[in-house]
């Protein structure tokens, strides 16, 4: 059994500041693979700052498509890398609405800081639900380790069918698209106000403009980085 995992996620160009506000927010840049470190919002110091970002820190900034699965026995990396360009290709860019900095709750977590679109994007939707179904194929069925992780007690009975059928509680009908800033945090509604502030001074154009998918691959350490981005259209 390959113990690694993949996950499809979007994210914005390495160049784009976007991507480096995101970067900097969680601590480590997932395109280089490198730690950043001295970022703090309005009230807080660096050190006390990186310890809020501990669980977005491993995944890298991303909005999560396809969220981490381990590979099929019968699949491999190149197999899948050509199946998401093939669906990549198919594709065009196009824009998903303004970010904005917002609190985000799901069942098992609890509140936490996160950037996304306040209207859903009918367009994202439907890019997510293609990759969801195109790619279920190079899955791993799910272990008890992991149903036992995602506590599905504390899901609702369409989250659980959900996380069976397709190895995540949160696709489809409960997709909702956001960029994970933070832990969950009890007091995050004034966390995000000052991150907000700091969004505002860092990414003069806030809409998401969606013109790549990208396959992120999980290192022996724990932390994803990406492996690979596919341009949409080609």
């Amino acid at each position: 059994m390959n113990p690694l995992r993949y996950a499809v996620y979007l994210a914005p160009p390495p160049e784009s500041a976007l991507w480096r506000f995101g970067s900097a927010v969680v601590g480590r840049d997932a395109a280089s693979g490198e730690a950043q470190s001295g970022f703090a919002p309005d009230g807080f110091d660096a050190a006390t700052w990186r310890s809020m970002t501990t669980e977005p820190r491993r995944y890298g900034f991303h909005a999560t498509i396809k969220a981490p699965f381990r590979l099929a026995d019968e699949a491999s990396l190149s197999d899948l890398s050509a199946a998401l360009a093939d669906l990549a290709h198919a594709e065009r860019p196009f824009a998903a609405g303004r970010l904005a900095v917002s609190t985000l709750t799901l069942a098992e977590a609890g509140g936490f800081v996160a950037l996304a679109p306040p209207t859903p994007s009918a367009d994202i939707a439907r890019l997510e639900e293609r990759v969801v179904r195109g790619l279920d194929g190079f899955r791993a069925p799910l272990t008890d380790a992991e149903r036992a992780r995602r506590d599905p007690a504390r899901l609702t009975a369409r989250q659980r069918e959900t996380f069976e059928h397709w190895g995540y509680p949160y696709a489809l009908a409960d997709f909702r698209l956001h960029f994970t800033l933070t832990n969950a945090l009890d007091e995050s509604e004034w966390i995000a106000k000052s991150l907000a502030r700091e969004f505002e001074r860092r990414v003069a154009d806030p809409t998401l403009v969606v013109d790549a998918l990208a396959l992120f691959v999980q290192r022996p350490d724990g932390d994803f980085v990406i492996d690979q981005r596919f341009p949409l259209g080609g």
